[in-house]
């Protein structure tokens, strides 16, 4: 595996689906062949077919919500712990956070650290850490072009490892 991508939780449309990032207004598959991390266009039906470019896909948190708020801290760090026993069993070359508060929560950085997109100096049990924009249309803080230049940054640096 070359990159396991890694959201906060699913929405209800993805428990209602079954399928990663199936928010109507979720951009993820759009973002991923935009940026050519995938040679055709897919969407969230084709969430099992990610294996074939190298790529995983898992949540922090199994349980859906509409929204992060009723997250709790308990569900964070165990979610976290399993996703350093998935990082282990997987041995991705790189954890591709998508969203940035995903990353300050697993990494415990304080809501005043400013983190820039792509990649960190941390790693996760021996892969690289890189981090993407919430694709989610929910997510206002991120144009769809800095979107795309955050996944293309991805796409750039797989090609140099």
């Amino acid at each position: 595996m070359r990159v396991l991508f890694v959201g906060i939780n699913p929405g209800i449309r993805s428990a209602e689906t079954g399928h990663h990032f199936a928010g109507y207004s979720n951009r993820f598959w759009k973002l991923l062949y935009d940026s050519r991390l995938v040679p055709e266009p897919i969407s969230t039906k084709d969430d099992a077919r990610l294996p074939e470019w190298g790529f995983g896909i898992t949540n922090l948190i199994p349980r859906a919500t509409p929204g992060i708020d009723t997250l709790r801290p308990d569900e964070y760090a165990a979610g976290a712990r399993v996703l350093r026993r998935k990082v282990r069993r997987w041995r991705p070359d790189v954890v591709a956070f998508v969203g940035v508060t995903l990353y300050r929560v697993v990494f415990a950085k304080r809501p005043s650290e400013s983190i820039g997109l792509g990649l960190q100096i941390e790693e996760l049990e021996g892969a690289r850490v890189f981090v993407l924009p919430n694709p989610s249309g929910r997510n206002a803080n991120y144009s769809y072009q800095e979107m795309l230049a955050a996944f293309r940054g991805l796409r750039t640096w797989l090609k140099h490892v």
